[in-house]
């Protein structure tokens, strides 16, 4: 998916970012840039986008996102109107591969870091014990001295390395870079259909958001996002229904139109194509 370049900001006397933010939100900018970024969220919920992957998230998860993956977060609206004072908090460390030295990754004891760097290319859901491990040390990086600091993130790295908790999060599929117009665009589409995805959403209507002719914007989304804009819509819907699920508060049934489907049979094919289970079956798994 093609996506905006940012340049991280890093301090001339650091090798690599780490901060603690606490703020209305963590940005909605599809971007990339050449570090690797392990964002750990603290609170907050809503859905984010890593590669062609769509995706709920929630207080404690983690991800290690690998270098040029294209990534955004966006804040769930109701989170804030539940009280609108309350911030989104995470700890982010960015790094580039080679942050440690140009060499660092060519010694025989650091090939097991050089391996987790080539699985974050796809992105990796961090999960289990080694999250708890790993927001352990973000912790003490946040607040230890440069030469510490270098040192907790070798500790990092050591135990993602050595980590059998760790789940690839998007396909093989090759991801490219845009141009600012076509990142202003991308994200006006995005914005579009998260705000309505509960009702019908046309063909007609996402094309003149894009600026775009129906025939023009289908093969423009097929190009960036290596999925149809309806399948894009479906997973947006499926991934609603499942914070509605783990919830518990409403039926199936009222699950189904409040995600934007016209009907139940619809709702359970769809969510079982997405997610390789029914609705019901999520729910039991996510309550056990």
């Amino acid at each position: 998916m093609k996506a905006h370049f940012y340049k991280v900001p890093v301090n001339a006397q650091d090798s690599f970012s780490i901060r603690h933010d606490v703020k209305s939100n963590f940005g909605n900018i599809w971007h990339y840039h050449p570090e690797l970024e392990l964002h750990y969220v603290i609170r907050g919920e809503g859905v984010r986008f890593i590669g062609d992957d769509v995706s709920n998230f929630s207080a404690g998860e983690m991800l290690l996102v690998g270098e040029n993956l294209p990534h955004t977060w966006r804040c769930n609206e109701a989170y804030f109107r539940e009280d609108p004072d309350m911030p989104v908090e995470a700890i982010v460390m960015q790094f580039r591969p080679d942050c440690l030295g140009r060499d660092f990754l060519n010694l025989v004891e650091t090939q097991p870091i050089r391996r987790l760097y080539e699985k974050a290319l796809r992105g990796l859901l961090i999960k289990g014990e080694t999250c708890e491990k790993v927001a352990d040390l973000l912790h003490k990086a946040v607040e230890a001295k440069p030469l510490h600091r270098l040192i907790v993130l070798l500790s990092i790295l050591e135990v993602l390395a050595q980590s059998d908790e760790l789940e690839t999060i998007t396909s093989e599929r090759v991801f490219y870079q845009s141009n600012e117009l076509e990142t202003v665009r991308l994200n006006k589409v995005y914005s579009h259909t998260l705000a309505n995805y509960a009702r019908e959403i046309t063909l007609d209507e996402i094309a003149s958001v894009a600026n775009l002719s129906v025939t023009s914007f289908c093969r423009y989304f097929k190009l960036m996002t290596h999925k149809t804009y309806h399948e894009f819509l479906t997973e947006i819907r499926v991934s609603h229904a499942c914070r509605a699920l783990v919830e518990n508060k409403l039926s199936a049934e009222a699950i189904c139109f409040e995600s934007g489907f016209n009907n139940l049979s619809n709702f359970y094919r769809h969510f079982k194509r997405v997610k390789g289970i029914t609705p019901l079956e999520y729910k039991r798994n996510y309550l056990q």
